[in-house]
């Protein structure tokens, strides 16, 4: 006869063997329905261009639909946390961009944790970024402008888009790392943020390589040096930061996957398998090149190390600079 004790026993290990087996089949059998691919800004953005440029070769690669839903608001807050709160099944899934997921926490007061919530997948593409200066600015290269900023503090505006944004936080950095102070001014997005410093609105800020290099080749703008560790291979007469004076200086802006923490690590693995074959791909290479984006197909634990260096540096960044949202 048995004991209860033992009855216990043996109903448990029955429970956990019949939950193993239907986990292990379920991803076996993944995908078993449609992929909602959840996107932090509205219709019309790079996000959303990235974001229908790789969805249909999901669907193909995968053998289920990429459905893209557009859940802008919040900065970007209401779909990752839409992705946070989702079964870990693999079939929601959030493309991330860079200053969402690593300066959003310093900067709202979130119901859910980015970091804890969220299982990164894979780094999909960076866009990298350019100082820029108005002709006017008796500036040549990052050192002369150091040099007038520290001689007369805060006579220097700098445009951005928006508070919070990868080109604010990117110009906070800067100035951080430089020990000057200027004026912040923010626009509506990065392409406001570069028509004001052409127009001399602003005299200074942080681009995209895309809006702004044209621009600085017909000396509308002055191309001062980039943000990366290592200098364009189109353009090695533009200098970087890192070789300027501020040695180790690095920023990119960056989309990634992710998925809700506790997914299973072969659901994670396949997601990044088939998101880095496609980046591959010479024809979606060549789009989003277009925009200004370079593929950088990072698998989950390459990825991780990345982003926790990247979330403590936007989070110090962001306190440091005590910048507030509205």
């Amino acid at each position: 006869m048995i004991d209860l004790k033992h009855l216990k026993f043996l109903l448990v290990a029955a429970a956990v063997c019949s939950t193993t087996a239907v986990l292990a089949a379920s991803i076996s059998n993944y995908p078993t329905r449609p992929i909602r691919l959840l996107l932090p800004f509205a219709p019309g953005g790079s996000a959303d261009a990235i974001g229908r440029i790789i969805a249909p070769k999901l669907s193909e690669a995968m053998g289920q639909q990429w459905v893209v839903d557009n859940r802008g608001g919040a900065a970007g807050n209401i779909a990752a946390e839409i992705v946070a709160r989702a079964a870990p099944d693999g079939h929601t899934v959030f493309l991330g961009l860079s200053t969402v997921v690593t300066a959003n926490p310093a900067l709202y007061k979130l119901t859910f944790s980015m970091e804890k919530d969220l299982q990164a997948v894979t780094m999909l593409t960076i866009s990298q970024y350019i100082l820029v200066l108005n002709p006017s600015v008796p500036a040549a290269n990052v050192k002369e402008l150091i040099a007038l900023a520290k001689q007369k503090p805060r006579s220097l505006n700098y445009s951005s888009g928006g508070i919070g944004s990868p080109l604010h936080l990117a110009a906070e950095l800067f100035q951080k790392r430089a020990g000057i102070e200027m004026v912040h001014v923010p626009y509506k997005s990065g392409g406001a943020s570069a028509a004001a410093v052409l127009s001399g609105e602003t005299q200074f800020g942080v681009s995209s390589i895309a809006s702004s290099l044209q621009l600085g080749k017909a000396g509308r703008l002055r191309a001062v040096a980039v943000t990366t560790l290592t200098k364009l291979a189109d353009y090695p007469d533009i200098g970087t930061v890192n070789e300027s004076g501020l040695p180790g200086f690095d920023v990119v802006g960056w989309y990634s996957l992710f998925a809700p923490a506790g997914t299973p690590a072969p659901i994670i693995k396949q997601i990044a398998d088939a998101a880095m074959s496609i980046l591959l791909m010479p024809e979606i290479k060549a789009k989003l090149a277009t925009m200004g984006l370079a593929v950088t197909p990072l698998g989950p634990e390459e990825f991780k190390p990345f982003l926790a260096s990247e979330i403590k540096k936007f989070g110090e960044v962001v306190k440091a600079a005590n910048i507030k949202v509205d």
